[in-house]
């Protein structure tokens, strides 16, 4: 059965208060980096603005950063992309009185209710609601391979990885198997999931240990190091891939199939690798890039950049033929912790899968027939 994306309905703009509402205050920007007071503040779902009597959509969004009305459309600015002059949306209301509406039901189902008109369906109580250790993730996996196999003819799919998948063989070619299926559009990471991806290839190794027996190996505490120091003689990964001859792994994948990715620094990096981003706006804006275009992030095993990435996904593309979809969000963790984390940072898009993410990949591949 082919995946269905959620239908999204519009807001109805004849019924108060959107019917009668008023403009939306527009304000300069009074300097380069910082919005005018009162400015209204971007969420993850579709929004609107009353600009010269016409409600006009946000085509993309991020949250926390403000909407600027700009060549007849609503651009989105985080705030350091401010210039000086620019009209900012002001108001902080978001129900349309004031011109501005947060659409927060766009993609809820609807019921028919007793007139036989469309209505949003009710809440109805029920246990186990929540994501948890104790929740059966069938329903969950069964979407995803269905999803990603809707995404590789019509997505963008996203994949953010912390460093556990390097730490043994078969998630290594897993993923890999994933990458080179066409599953994936890019891949988000920092130096050490690189870093010791690349060592498994050099060494067998991912710090010191046999990525198959977990055998500690002598000396295995300088692998790393020595992985990372030669790539940097090398001067790149694709270098050090192709002279070292690499044949194995997530970056051999992503090199060979030409899939891009963004490596965000950290002040604990070892070395680091030489493509790695080590300005934090700079690996900002380089993810932003990817995410504009996201249809599908799957985030695993990296509270960090799974926080990161959801607080810069919004809930909805609209896409090149006037479209507007959902973006699909999944954050895996094995501490459930982490994967309510990011719903308490305001990704409420957001789903959850608690488990031990080599085994979770492993699965995928296999229910995408790799």
């Amino acid at each position: 059965m082919s995946f269905v994306l959620n239908p999204y309905t519009e807001p109805d703009f004849t019924r108060a208060p959107l019917a009668d509402a008023p403009d939306a205050v527009l304000q300069p920007a009074p300097k380069d980096g910082v919005a005018p007071q009162g400015y209204h503040a971007l969420s993850i779902y579709p929004e609107y603005f009353k600009i010269d009597g016409s409600w006009i959509m946000a085509q993309e969004s991020r949250m926390d950063c403000v909407p600027v009305f700009e060549d007849g459309v609503i651009a989105v600015r985080e705030f350091r992309h401010l210039h000086q002059g620019d009209l900012v949306v002001c108001g902080r209301t978001e129900n349309g009185r004031d011109g501005i509406y947060v659409h927060t039901k766009g993609f809820d189902p609807v019921c028919a209710d007793a007139a036989g008109d469309e209505a949003p369906c009710p809440d109805n109580f029920a246990f186990r609601l929540g994501r948890s250790r104790e929740t059966a993730f069938s329903r969950e996996y069964d979407e995803l391979y269905e999803l990603l196999k809707h995404e590789r003819e019509h997505g963008y799919v996203v994949w953010v990885m912390g460093p556990a998948f390097s730490f043994n063989g078969f998630s290594r070619t897993a993923f890999s198997k994933i990458i080179e299926a066409g599953y994936v559009d890019a891949v988000f990471a920092g130096n050490a999931l690189a870093t010791h991806d690349l060592e498994g290839a050099y060494f067998h190794t991912a710090l010191g240990q046999d990525i198959e027996t977990q055998e500690n190996r002598p000396l295995g505490h300088y692998h790393h190091l020595d992985t990372i120091n030669s790539v940097r003689l090398h001067g790149s990964i694709g270098r050090f891939i192709e002279e070292e001859q690499v044949d194995n792994g997530i970056m051999y994948a992503l090199e060979k199939t030409g899939v891009p990715y963004v490596l965000a620094g950290s002040i604990r990096d070892d070395g680091p690798l030489p493509c790695v981003c080590g300005n934090a706006y700079e690996a900002q804006d380089a993810m932003r890039a990817h995410l504009r275009k996201a249809t599908t992030v799957v985030c695993m095993a990296t509270m960090l950049h799974t926080i990161a990435t959801g607080n810069m996904t919004p809930s909805y593309r609209v896409l090149a033929d006037g479209t507007v979809r959902q973006v699909y969000f999944y954050c895996v963790d094995i501490a459930e912790f982490a994967v309510n984390k990011l719903i308490d940072r305001g990704s409420l898009a957001s789903r959850g899968i608690v488990t031990n993410v080599q085994d979770f990949i492993a699965n995928v591949a296999k229910g995408l027939g790799l």
